[in-house]
């Protein structure tokens, strides 16, 4: 993996004494077609799991990270090829890197985010707002920095920001994402935010879930979230005749731990 360039696409705030490291993403090969990539050195409140997918004709790019490094410059070997980027939600954690990508698809409730950018990508907790610092530290308390690392020593966290990354097609419920020899139907998955998306790939029980579902404390009280929605997702979901999850944080999963983390979210909210 080549050394870590920071995006040139996002702003780079002022200096900082945190230790530089590099390379700043890790890997891990999943099985013949599917590659996890993760920042290591970020909070797992918005350590994202960024997930590519291997295709005939062409690959699959599922979330994007925080984009403080380059994700296409960091794992040239992987994005050599044409490549459609699907952002599973416009939370910052998932949005970073992707405009660095020519076809960028989300879903048409949560557009105007992806267009306008984010002008506050948090880096520091004293930087979020404080009704969603509120709702995010009943699963996950913070500390002062979300960040343990940088990638370069004139990289700073205070001031972080991500550019706008207008989507080049919105995708819906039924749509689908066609690699030439794997198809993924696009799932509605709203709870979580308004435009949360799944891919689903029924020919192997392969779902990726975004934030939708993860096995990790779900956060249904940031702001845009509805829990009505979201018991309806999870109602789903429990239907769903999956082999294996690969969420938006934490590991992957299978059908028993999905039933269990539904049924928990179910008694707890509707119970």
């Amino acid at each position: 993996m080549a050394d870590p360039a920071p995006n040139p696409t996002v702003s780079v705030p002022r200096s900082t004494s945190l230790p530089v490291a590099a390379p700043w993403f890790e890997r891990r090969r999943v099985d013949d077609a599917v590659t996890l990539l993760w920042e290591p050195h970020v909070d797992p409140l918005i350590r994202c799991n960024i997930w590519h997918v291997r295709g005939r004709d062409r690959d699959l790019l599922v979330d994007s990270g925080l984009g403080i490094v380059s994700l296409r410059g960091a794992a040239i070997d992987l994005f050599g090829r044409p490549l459609v980027a699907v952002a599973t939600h416009s939370h910052y954690d998932h949005m970073g890197g992707l405009a660095e990508f020519p076809e960028r698809l989300g879903h048409p409730a949560e557009a105007d985010v992806f267009a306008a950018g984010q002008p506050v990508a948090p880096l520091r907790r004293d930087e979020f707002e404080a009704e969603l610092l509120a709702a995010i530290e009943l699963g996950y308390p913070l500390e002062d920095l979300l960040v343990t690392a940088v990638p370069t020593a004139g990289f700073a966290v205070a001031g972080f920001s991500q550019p706008p990354a207008p989507l080049t097609r919105l995708v819906d419920e039924g749509d689908t994402v066609d690699l030439g020899d794997r198809c993924f139907e696009v799932l509605h998955l709203p709870g979580h935010s308004p435009g949360s998306i799944g891919l689903w790939e029924q020919a192997t029980g392969t779902l990726f879930s975004g934030d939708a579902l993860y096995d990790g404390p779900l956060l249904d009280e940031v702001p845009g979230a509805d829990r009505v929605a979201y018991g309806r997702t999870m109602r789903r979901l429990r239907e769903l005749p999956v082999e294996v999850v690969h969420a938006g944080h934490d590991p992957s999963f299978g059908r028993e731990r999905l039933v269990e983390l539904c049924d928990a979210y179910l008694s707890v909210r509707e119970g």
